[in-house]
């Protein structure tokens, strides 16, 4: 479902409105106009869109998993294939409406690739390589280096399409950001009668463990208990929901967490 989003998305908004989209994609369409404006071939985008994405998945296949590369090498071929075969549909004329929707259109392919325990390739591979090592996001990071491309997109192609372009990767990331959390990090403060079996609850759900302290209600002068955990922010609704199954009267204080020191332990994609 993802790679054939992403092709619609190429063929649909990206086409029509001369843009250059972020990573691999953008890198293939960057070298399918050059090759057209410059030396008069036409070139197939799976071509040079598998092409390029052979060494970034040789990495990952030995440092990040077998199977998660797997899966990205399909939707990759499939991302190709669709995008050659597939035909645009004219939505619009609109050249921002065009830019918009496409980094929409484009972001959601992408986290539909990642929540599926695979990539879209190229850069997303890169991504996932750093993120596995440091767990940390650097989709930004990623950000500023397509942008860099986009530079050198504009100085062949004209700085309009360029700054178009920026918008287009620019919602894109964000759509990223904020359907896929897997590198992004939530503190929950739990005040319970029931730790012992919330701490069950917690390892069982996201692997990870916590710790307890006491203290005293101020309002009724009692003995409470507070679990202190961080856990990954793409398990906090189910790890709530398990929470509330076990203890309805639990209070949940969530606090997104900015930087964490420590051993941290992130669950492989294999």
């Amino acid at each position: 479902m993802g790679s054939f989003l992403l092709a619609t998305g190429i063929n649909t908004f990206v086409h029509k409105a001369g843009l250059l989209p972020g990573g691999f994609t953008g890198i293939t369409i960057l070298l399918q106009d050059i090759f057209s404006k410059f030396f008069g071939i036409n070139i197939p985008f799976a071509v040079f869109y598998w092409g390029l994405n052979i060494v970034p998945a040789a990495i990952c296949f030995k440092y990040v998993g077998k199977r998660f590369t797997l899966l990205s090498i399909w939707a990759i071929v499939a991302s190709g294939f669709f995008t050659d075969l597939l035909p645009g549909f004219n939505f619009t004329n609109d050249v921002l409406l065009c830019t918009v929707f496409g980094g929409i259109i484009n972001g959601t392919a992408i986290s539909l690739c990642l929540l599926a325990g695979a990539t879209s390739g190229g850069t997303d591979f890169i991504s996932i390589y750093v993120s596995e090592k440091t767990g940390r996001s650097i989709w930004n990071h990623i950000f500023i280096g397509n942008v860099i491309v986009l530079v050198i997109f504009g100085l062949l192609f004209g700085w309009t399409r360029a700054l178009y372009s920026i918008i287009f990767q620019f919602a894109s990331t964000q759509i990223l950001n904020s359907l896929y959390k897997r590198y992004q990090k939530s503190t929950l403060l739990i005040i319970t009668d029931k730790p012992e079996e919330l701490v069950k609850t917690i390892r069982e759900t996201t692997g990870h463990d916590a710790t307890l302290f006491k203290g005293e209600g101020c309002y009724t002068g009692l003995e409470r208990n507070m679990l202190y955990t961080v856990i990954s922010s793409d398990t906090e609704e189910k790890l709530i929901r398990e929470v509330k199954k076990t203890d309805p009267m639990a209070f949940v204080n969530i606090l997104q967490t900015k930087m964490l020191k420590g051993n941290f332990i992130m669950k492989k994609q294999d």
